[in-house]
């Protein structure tokens, strides 16, 4: 089974939470064993599984990208000025696999999948895949 979320950025960094549309998916499908793949098809964001009880862990996450890989220094930034987002979101990767055990993520307690922009503000697309019996 395969679903899509579709959402808007409105910032140039922004996270999205996407755990309960995700576990909805995995409900809807009647999964009880198997994998769900979550990816973003677009070259400036990724999909990560990151603690998100605490905003502060998705703030400090966005400051350490941006630390790790500077705005404005690259090669590609003579073209469209996003150099930065494609390297940090090639860095993250545009997915991530989680198991599926009696019809539950196997997610835990403090992980949560999210979408992290980061050439915003865009439409972005997000292909959810279940796979199993």
């Amino acid at each position: 089974m395969q679903t899509e979320i579709r959402l808007r950025s409105r910032k140039k960094y922004e996270v999205f939470d996407l755990t309960e549309p995700v576990i909805k998916a995995v409900r809807e499908s009647g999964l009880a064993e198997g994998l769900c793949n979550v990816y973003v098809t677009h070259a400036t964001a990724a999909i990560v599984i990151i603690e998100n009880d605490d905003p502060n862990c998705c703030e400090d996450f966005l400051e350490a990208l941006d630390k790790m890989v500077p705005e404005g220094v690259w090669r590609h930034d003579r073209i469209d000025n996003n150099g930065a987002a494609h390297i940090k979101a090639a860095m993250l990767g545009p997915g991530e696999t989680i198991p599926v055990r009696e019809g539950v993520l196997l997610l835990g307690r403090w992980q949560a999948i999210v979408l992290v922009d980061l050439d915003g503000p865009r439409d972005r697309r997000v292909v959810v895949t279940i796979l199993g019996q």
